[in-house]
């Protein structure tokens, strides 16, 4: 049995909650460190929610195509601008990130 092709692929999804009066700050901040990652080479999927019922509440799932390219994404001088103008505007210490395995 061979291994599916997109076994290797990094997968995860990130939430967070905006402090009160901070969400539409981090709806923008989000958009726009989504530009910049869905333009990264091996950026699979970068798609950003906010809850309906509770519109302070975020979650993003992000997709790439390996480890090599989920390291590239880490490493982007843009994430480290994002998380720390995020830092201040959310109720969490940072994101809370959940790893997932595609089926």
């Amino acid at each position: 049995m061979t291994m599916p092709a997109n076994q290797d692929r990094r997968v995860l999804y990130a939430e967070f909650t905006a402090l009160p009066g901070h969400a539409d700050a981090v709806e923008t901040l989000i958009n726009d460190l989504a530009r910049q990652v869905r333009e990264e080479p091996a950026n699979i999927l970068f798609i950003a929610h906010r809850e309906t019922e509770h519109p302070e509440r975020f979650f993003v799932y992000e997709e790439y195509k390996d480890a090599a390219a989920f390291e590239a994404h880490i490493n982007a001088s843009y994430g480290a601008t994002f998380n720390e103008a995020l830092a201040p505007l959310i109720l969490e210490d940072r994101s809370q990130l959940t790893w997932l395995n595609r089926l």
